[in-house]
């Protein structure tokens, strides 16, 4: 089956890979670091441009030792699948699917990076940490979110980086922690 007719992408690396499907060894440390920085969270709809890969070194800086490479990749799958938006995921035919690819695609990135499966609960609730100071900083939308019930922010405010410095501490991170 040529590339085309196939279900594969094109990666930063110049790999293709099939999200889909995606294997260890296509993994790609570099490919994560340089997909990561050019995705915004909350699809898009932030006061500034805030990446998928600060997002995760913050999570990430949050986690005891034991957890942060844990923390530092949980968003992975994304650099193969993109990001998609909460309500999305929970949709019970988008949902259902896109999960399944996201669980393999995960499964995969832990077993390239050693990681122990599954993913550490403190990880997600780290990752709701940084939700609920992202609301706070990034985001004009107020109201009721279940989710972030009785979740406090952190105390510091987000500034954004740019992706080139999002790539790079994401990368320097990753160098410290392998």
């Amino acid at each position: 089956m040529s590339i085309i007719e196939g279900s594969m992408i094109a990666t930063f690396s110049g790999r293709y890979v099939d999200p889909l499907h995606l294997t260890p060894e296509e993994v790609n440390i570099e490919d994560i670091a340089h997909a990561l920085p050019n995705q915004c969270r909350f699809t898009g709809h932030t006061l500034e441009f805030f990446s998928v890969a600060q997002h995760s070194v913050l999570v990430m800086r949050t986690l005891p030792i034991e957890h942060k490479f844990w923390g530092l990749l949980h968003d992975a799958s994304e650099t193969y699948l993109s990001d998609v938006a909460r309500p999305l995921k929970q949709d019970p035919y988008f949902g259902q699917a896109y999960r399944g690819a996201e669980g393999r695609a995960m499964r995969a990135i832990a077993s390239a990076f050693d990681l122990p499966w599954p993913e550490p609960p403190e990880v997600k609730v780290a990752d709701n940490v940084l939700l609920a100071t992202e609301r706070r900083d990034l985001i004009k939308a107020r109201g009721k979110w279940s989710v972030l019930e009785g979740v406090i922010p952190l105390p510091q405010r987000i500034c954004p980086w740019s992706p080139r410095r999002s790539e790079t501490e994401f990368l320097s991170a990753y160098e410290t922690l392998k």
